[in-house]
């Protein structure tokens, strides 16, 4: 199978396995908000945030450098398996008691509490599935991963109708996230011993010193990104309370779920880029550029689409009670398409060992966003949070396309973005303009049928882009063919 086979085929596998776990979680989402009412929403949504901040230290960088090295050379899998499962026991131990500690000090409610320790465990107990999942990933077998996934959206969903029957509260509902998470690990365990490698428990403490060292740049950049990702609703909770925390998740839940798209798409292409940069450097650029180029295009229409009909969504989803959620959701998904581009400079910096540029940019996105929070969240509530992570994810892609563009030169050309950028102009006017003549759904076509045009007239998406997705679906030959012939 060629390189571009195996890159279709593994995006291909987790694009539908996250687009069906995806559907289960939205169902989800919906009954318990609608259930829980915004407050004990925002009660799990706070615990969601609050452990999901201390969540990094279960990992600390261990599975994308795993996934790395073990895509290069697969006879290191049982090695790190041996000795990650080592680190991980005593990462979990220190997480659970950081967030016992730091959720009893700040003197939340009994019942927040507990749900805090629920979420807790099913956080310990995610970080050793993701510790399978690397396994799974480095040998390219996403089908796994996805299972897994499928797994943890069905069960979810099964346990939250179960859960409303039953008239469970906000703790009930916490509890399902601990008992989904062991069936998944029980899950990924059976699998990689029967197909991959055995566990067997090692401590080489060399080789524990040199992993923790080279993962401590990834570990560093996603403990950045989960302050980042998480801080707004823990300070929403500080300053505004729990209300304010579920109308803002019902917003912030439902277009980052978005992120699925190009997350299996750089989840499948990332163990080929690492190689990449060992083996072909034109391959690397190659791949860098369509990737950047094409989760552009798939990008807009979608944030487009949420955006012009974000009330119809909040309405529809979760009913009149979170109508406040509306100008959010219309804000935060901007934020999304900013997070897509940014998929392609986040993995292709980690495939060039250059992970330190990341942190350092995570590190500053992360300041940032606590700065400009705590000006903004007291002044404009969750609608000052929401400027603030759009401003932040712009600030993070910036910066890193800033430094590839500096690290590939001039081999990599970028004139198919001002295109592009015009092309988002002319739509969103005649997006607007249709719609004081014709009613939304007519305006929204229009202006996509007008998108597809103009990428084809200004050839942004070009008869070469056709061919290579001619070569992933019906061919076996690979991106190196397609380079040897000129690209």
């Amino acid at each position: 199978m060629g390189t571009t086979q195996r890159i279709a085929k593994n995006t291909g596998v987790l694009l539908l396995a996250d687009a069906i776990g995806k559907i289960f979680m939205f169902f989800f989402v919906i009954y318990t908000a609608r259930y829980l009412g915004v407050a004990g929403f925002g009660i799990l949504s706070f615990a969601l945030a609050f452990t999901g901040i201390f969540g990094i230290f279960s990992d600390l960088g261990l599975q994308q450098l795993a996934i790395r090295e073990i895509a290069r050379d697969r006879s290191l899998a049982r090695k790190y398996l041996g000795n990650v499962a080592g680190m991980k026991i005593i990462l979990v131990t220190i997480t659970f008691s950081l967030i016992a500690l730091t959720i009893n000090l700040l003197g939340y409610p009994e019942e927040t509490i507990r749900v805090v320790y629920l979420i807790a465990l099913n956080i310990i107990f995610t970080a050793f599935t993701g510790m399978f999942n690397s396994i799974f990933q480095a040998f390219e077998k996403m089908e796994f991963v996805s299972v897994g996934r499928i797994l943890n959206s069905v069960l979810l969903l099964s346990g939250a109708l179960f859960a409303i029957n039953q008239g469970f509260s906000v703790v009930g509902f916490a509890s399902l996230y601990f008992l989904v998470s062991v069936i998944v690990l029980v899950y990924s365990f059976i699998v990689c011993v029967w197909k991959f490698v055995l566990l067997e428990m090692e401590v080489d403490l060399g080789f524990w010193k040199l992993t923790i060292k080279e993962a401590l740049p990834f570990g560093l950049s996603g403990i950045f990104v989960a302050i980042y990702f998480w801080i707004d609703s823990v300070m929403l909770s500080l300053m505004k309370g729990d209300e304010v925390v579920g109308w803002y998740n019902a917003a912030y839940r439902l277009v980052y779920v978005l992120l699925f798209i190009p997350a299996a798409y750089f989840s499948s292409i990332y163990p080929i880029m690492s190689r990449f940069y060992k083996t072909s450097e034109d391959s690397l650029r190659f791949s860098y550029k369509k990737s950047l180029k094409y989760i552009m295009i798939v990008a807009y229409p979608i944030v487009i689409c949420v955006t012009f009909f974000a009330p119809k969504i909040i309405l529809l989803i979760f009913q009149e009670e979170f109508i406040p959620s509306i100008p959010a959701l219309q804000i935060l998904v901007w934020a999304v398409f900013f997070s897509f581009l940014a998929h392609a400079t986040v993995y292709t910096l980690n495939s060039i060992n250059r992970q330190i540029i990341y942190t350092k940019i995570t590190f500053l996105a992360m300041v940032l966003n606590v700065a400009l929070n705590l000006v903004f969240i007291p002044i404009f509530s969750f609608i000052g949070a929401s400027f603030t992570t759009l401003f932040a994810e712009f600030l993070g892609f910036s910066l890193m396309f800033y430094y590839l563009k500096r690290y590939f030169g001039d081999s990599v050309r970028y004139s198919f973005m001002a295109k592009f950028i015009f092309v988002m102009l002319i739509v969103s006017t005649i997006l607007i303009g249709f719609e004081k003549f014709v009613n939304a759904e007519i305006s929204f076509t229009i202006s996509m049928v007008a998108y597809i045009a103009l990428l084809s007239f200004l050839n942004i998406f070009t008869k070469e882009d056709m061919n290579l997705f001619r070569k992933i679906f019906y061919s076996s030959k690979g991106i190196k063919d397609e380079l040897q012939k000129g690209r």
